[in-house]
């Protein structure tokens, strides 16, 4: 008994010591505060939502599996009335719609592709501004497009045009790459990279739309933070099909389509298959974000190395977002059966979207999936399945540039690394491109954030300035990279 007591005892000691050393921790860390918000608009913010306003107006929404290039080649027109010496002086490539323009620099071993998408996700619902009016309104731009992602087009094609303006020769090559298809993860992206590869082009730095400045990014935790993503989770679209031998409702069997696949929906959301792991650019997230925490925050993030089971645990729970950076999710989308309501169906379909984390990728996840749904009489099949994109070193020069530049261009913003749950163009680069970041350098509020893919979609107008900025400094930091650290 004594030997028991004296080990409950060693055990308590070492539980406080180990407590009370993450609380040193904590209490020592130096308290900070985001101290960057966007200025207030001026004339030249004016300008800049003018002419996203023009871009907004033009109805770009993309059609998947459709050829649309006849639609957006007015669009194109637009912008070489908005940046006339982008369109003349560089040089441009058209493929299907989708655009490329190189801009030769001083040297060609390091190119840098600043990159977003014309295309937009259809409009529907009720607005309080017309999704395509552009109406500059309580210092906002409204309107499909505002905030995804119209604005970073405006962003580098204007910051192209005022560099030309005043005959800046690029100390590297700079392309500007557009697709037309991004919103339904089309081909136009790819076509665009094999026309790069074609020439034998290998970007050292690629940044694409993707993360931002985003307010308040985890509850508790206030101010502008700079979002960079440093990969984006892979993806799959999955059906899962229920026979059964139909019949009138009024003499309903057991395990029929529709009551196999609620059961097997109850069963994902209950009892989620996939492993919770804190990724090494996730534990980087948070330990750059503890000194802007409150202390009980600050104690969990500031010592991962006692705390991380506990926040892998927990946090799904607090934050989907946060919880869908440690793990494979599945969201249940779409459902069909009968037609009638009196008709049991012969058949009942389930959609679901998956997102694959790389501790756990596409066939693993897949795989584990299947085994539950066969349990119960599930038929699954899965569609444009791709795994989790290659990270970016968030130690490498590449990121350093990034960080170069956003430090340059916003004042007081802390930056930090996040992982991408959504999808981008952005993979299509990782072939070619030794660095490929997603970043788009506007601000998103939580207004901003609810609006991306939904109603009364709209962007401050005091953060344009600060996005064209943003593209002429990290410009000047590729080129400002020593040679030979490509």
């Amino acid at each position: 008994m004594n030997t028991v007591l004296a080990a409950v005892l060693f055990l308590l000691l070492a539980l406080f010591l180990l407590l009370g050393a993450a609380v040193i921790r904590a209490v020592r860390l130096q308290n900070k505060e985001s101290g960057y918000k966007a200025p207030p608009a001026d004339a030249r913010a004016e300008e800049y939502a003018g002419k996203l306003s023009r871009m907004i107006q033009y109805d770009t929404v993309s059609v998947p599996e459709t050829n649309q290039r006849e639609k957006f080649l007015p669009f194109h027109a637009l912008l070489a009335e908005l940046f006339p010496l982008v369109f003349s002086r560089l040089e441009k490539t058209e493929i299907d719609g989708n655009l490329l323009f190189c801009w030769k620099g001083r040297r060609s071993d390091r190119p840098l592709v600043l990159m977003s998408h014309q295309d937009v996700v259809p409009a529907e619902g009720t607005w309080a501004h017309a999704p395509f009016s552009g109406d500059i309104a309580d210092g906002k731009v409204w309107g499909r497009g505002a905030s995804d992602t119209k604005c970073s087009v405006m962003g580098f094609f204007q910051a192209v045009e005022e560099l030309l303006e005043q005959g800046y020769e690029p100390p590297v090559d700079v392309y500007l790459s557009s697709s037309c298809t991004e919103e339904w993860a089309g081909d136009g992206c790819p076509k665009l990279v094999d026309e790069l590869e074609k020439r034998g082009v290998k970007p050292f730095l690629v940044c694409d739309e993707g993360g931002g400045i985003i307010t308040d990014p985890i509850g508790g935790i206030k101010g502008n933070f700079a979002m960079v993503g440093v990969f984006e989770k892979g993806k799959a679209d999955v059906t899962f099909i229920a026979k059964g031998s139909g019949g009138h409702a009024s003499a309903p069997g057991k395990n029929t389509p529709v009551a196999r696949i609620a059961a097997f929906v109850d069963h994902m959301e209950k009892h989620p298959p996939f492993k919770k792991r804190l990724l090494p650019q996730v534990r980087a997230l948070f330990e750059q974000l503890a000194p802007y925490a409150p202390f009980y925050m600050k104690l969990l993030f500031h010592n991962i190395w006692l705390f991380g089971p506990l926040l892998t645990a927990v946090l799904p729970a607090i934050s989907p977002q946060a919880g869908a950076m440690l793990k494979t999710t599945i969201a249940f989308t779409m459902m069909k059966g009968s037609d009638a309501f009196n008709v049991l169906p012969q058949e009942a379909m389930l959609g679901a979207n998956m997102r694959f984390i790389p501790h756990e990728g596409m066939e693993e996840s897949l795989k584990k999936v299947g085994k539950i749904s066969r349990r119960y009489g599930l038929e699954m099949k899965a569609a444009h399945a791709v795994d989790a994109s290659r990270s970016v070193d968030i130690h490498g020069e590449g990121f350093s540039c990034v960080e170069k530049a956003i430090a340059e261009t916003f004042p007081g913003l802390p930056c930090c690394p996040y992982v991408m749950t959504g999808a981008t163009d952005a993979r299509n680069y990782e072939r070619i491109a030794s660095h490929v970041v997603r970043f788009a350098p506007v601000v998103y509020g939580p207004e901003q954030m609810k609006g991306m893919h939904g109603l009364n979609e709209n962007l401050e107008i005091g953060c344009l300035p600060g996005a064209v900025d943003f593209y002429k400094n990290l410009i000047a930091a590729v080129g400002e990279m020593p040679s030979g650290q490509a």
